[in-house]
């Protein structure tokens, strides 16, 4: 006979009174610092040496997270294979020292932020060169 609690008519609402999500920006930042470890001295497939991480992005339930890295135009499909089959020895290592129930599933992709912000570089030094 638990009594419902009454919402004062000044409150905001559910939606907007939330507090942001916090948890999965910090095991984004746990995951990345492990990767990029386990990249420079835990993961032997040679494909994988050319990654540099850029970021970390985990959905809200913890399930799955987006590993953004870069590397050289040319060595895009082999990194991303190189890593893709490291996978589970990466998954099983964050098993450790994540001490989660779920371990989240990752995907890997290649950050195109940075050539965009090369290709905007160049625009703007010939518009400047221009004038």
């Amino acid at each position: 006979m638990s009594k419902k609690r009454r919402q004062s008519k000044y409150s905001l609402p559910d939606e907007l009174a939330r507090e942001p999500r916090r948890r999965p920006a910090r095991v984004a930042d746990v995951i990345q610092a492990e990767v990029a470890s386990l990249l420079l001295s835990g993961v032997k497939d040679p494909r994988a040496e050319g990654a540099t991480l850029v970021g970390v992005r985990c959905t809200d339930d913890l399930r799955t997270a987006r590993v953004l890295f870069t590397c050289s135009p040319s060595a895009i499909d082999e990194v991303t294979a190189g890593l893709t089959s490291a996978k589970g020895f990466i998954r099983s290592h964050l098993a450790k020292v994540l001490k989660m129930r779920y371990v989240p599933d990752l995907i890997f992709e290649y950050d195109k932020s940075l050539d965009k912000q090369m290709h905007l570089e160049s625009v703007l030094r010939e518009i400047s060169t221009d004038e």
